[in-house]
């Protein structure tokens, strides 16, 4: 039998789950307010164990270079690059924003969470490779992509990408874009940097600490019911502002809340499994990451790429992600969170989408399906002569893709991008969805205080402008200062230093 307690303590901001959402939020809250004082719940036992976790997630720092999803070709054969933009724009937010906390000394060794790494698209097949240069060709006229380059020689191809040109016997075209501007970031590290720094700042990290329910008190604040899971008692906390950024446990926690915001909204559960290289002698010969195009009626969070990875120092290679199925929101989730999830207020959003995404529903049933050689042969795309035994199967984070009623989709369309769901008072706001996620946290969470803090946004500008210096104006437009801001982030994060050699 659980304690109860009749501990209620007063706070002005509660966070729920300790991953990178929270910890951007929390760190910015630090230097706008320094002096209001902040709580973190956590269920786990530690700091971004959850989708922040390195081998949770792919560690591209999204910026739209590689992923071919970004950019759509239009009916009449253009390429729509908004999307590429408007994502390459908010990852160079997070980047300033990084370079801010370096420069303050908030954190340190950014080497150890960011490391420079090409990023490519690959394609092969005469109708890819046209999409390809037409694509090359819209973004390289923009700034925010300058430095690309596009090849079809296989020769220079070999140069750039050995392993996937080594005994390739087919003689399909193939072509491929790079641009050494990339980025790989370790969203596990940077996580644990943040709530480390937080704690030295006097915010009161409770790990163990599981949400049980979120009522609205008297007075407009948040009364959150905690159950402390080391010591088996119930706790009250009240805020008087909340953020749930528990990442597949938020849908639930944002129906408990109750507001109108969070009805007909609905989840569906993805898993991902990457391939893991354990021999050093294929690590070696691969320095990018690359990224192919979608299959057909894939859906775009399975994008196949092949992965230079840096985890605590070490190089690694990954390929996938093969898409899965389970019923659980979390990794560390219920079998039951899916059935769970479904609630009068949502069931017809949920069977419209059930009814709309049954290409989606098969294509998930045939991945679970798929065998190690399976798998590799999908490898072997990428790599021809990739050997079974030099790969292992890992299994990476749940995402919950948002389920909801759209004027351009209709009921029960899926969405694939990171959404906030706020009270129309500001008190409460939710994160939930998936990739870009990570990357566009300090964007996403500069939206969550523009619509929970309104009334404070005006003398909060100058302290957002310090740390971000190109708030308000989009980079694209302003080339001398996007160029100032490339120099100084990558100064501050270290990216023009060598490699780390490793022995």
């Amino acid at each position: 039998m659980e304690k109860m307690s009749n501990q209620h303590t007063r706070t002005d901001v509660i966070l729920i789950g300790a991953g990178i959402m929270s910890a951007t939020l929390g760190t910015m809250l630090k230097e706008l307010a320094p002096d209001w004082n902040i709580k973190v719940f956590e269920k786990l036992e530690r700091a971004g164990e959850e989708s922040s976790h390195e081998l949770n997630n792919a560690g591209t720092g999204h910026a739209a270079l590689c992923e071919l999803n970004y950019t759509s070709e239009k009916p009449d054969g253009s390429i729509d690059i908004t999307k590429a933009i408007n994502i390459n724009e908010q990852f160079q937010v997070s980047m300033q924003f990084w370079s801010h906390l370096v420069k303050s000394n908030l954190i340190r060794n950014p080497q150890e969470f960011i490391m420079p790494l090409p990023h490519m698209s690959m394609v092969q097949g005469e109708s890819n490779v046209a999409f390809l240069k037409k694509r090359f060709e819209a973004l390289s006229k923009n700034p925010l992509f300058k430095g690309m380059e596009f090849s079809e020689d296989p020769s220079k191809l070999a140069e750039w990408i050995p392993l996937i040109m080594q005994n390739r016997t087919e003689n399909e075209p193939i072509a491929a874009t790079k641009i050494d501007s990339g980025t790989d970031v370790n969203f596990g590290a940077l996580t644990r940097m943040l709530f480390d720094h937080l704690e030295r700042q006097g915010v009161e990290v409770n790990y163990k600490h599981s949400i049980q329910d979120l009522k609205r008190a008297s007075d407009g604040s948040w009364e959150v019911k905690v159950h402390d899971i080391a010591g088996d008692k119930i706790e009250y906390h009240n805020a008087k502002f909340v953020f749930i950024g528990a990442g597949g446990g938020s849908l639930h926690l944002l129906q408990k809340s109750g507001i109108p915001e969070g009805k007909h909204i609905g989840g569906f559960p993805v898993s991902g499994i990457f391939m893991v290289c354990n021999n050093p002698e294929v690590i070696e010969q691969h320095h990018a990451k690359v990224y192919g195009k979608a299959k057909v009626g894939a859906p775009p969070m399975s994008v196949p790429h092949l992965d230079t990875r840096y985890i605590e120092g070490k190089k690694s290679l990954l390929f996938g992600p093969f898409a899965g199925f389970s019923p659980k929101f979390l990794k560390n989730g219920s079998m039951l969170d899916l059935v769970t999830s479904v609630k009068p207020n949502n069931v017809l959003t949920m069977l419209a989408a059930g009814a709309k995404e049954m290409s989606l529903t098969k294509y998930l049933v045939q991945q679970v399906m798929l065998s190690k050689e399976q798998r590799m042969e999908e490898l072997r795309e990428f790599i021809p002569d990739a050997k079974s035994e030099d790969w292992d199967l890992i299994v990476a984070g749940q995402r919950v893709q948002v389920i909801k009623d759209t004027e351009a989709g209709g009921k029960g369309t899926l969405q694939f991008g990171t959404e906030v769901v706020n009270a129309a008072d500001g008190s409460i706001a939710a994160l939930l969805g998936a990739s870009p996620g990570a990357s566009t946290a300090v964007h996403v969470m500069l939206e969550v205080i523009k619509k929970c803090f309104p009334q404070r946004i005006e003398e909060w500008e100058s302290k957002i402008k310090e740390m971000i210096p190109s708030y308000g104006v989009r980079l694209m437009d302003h080339p001398e200062l996007l160029e100032e801001v490339r120099t100084s982030t990558a100064e501050a994060l270290e990216l023009n230093k060598k490699q780390p050699v490793h022995n």
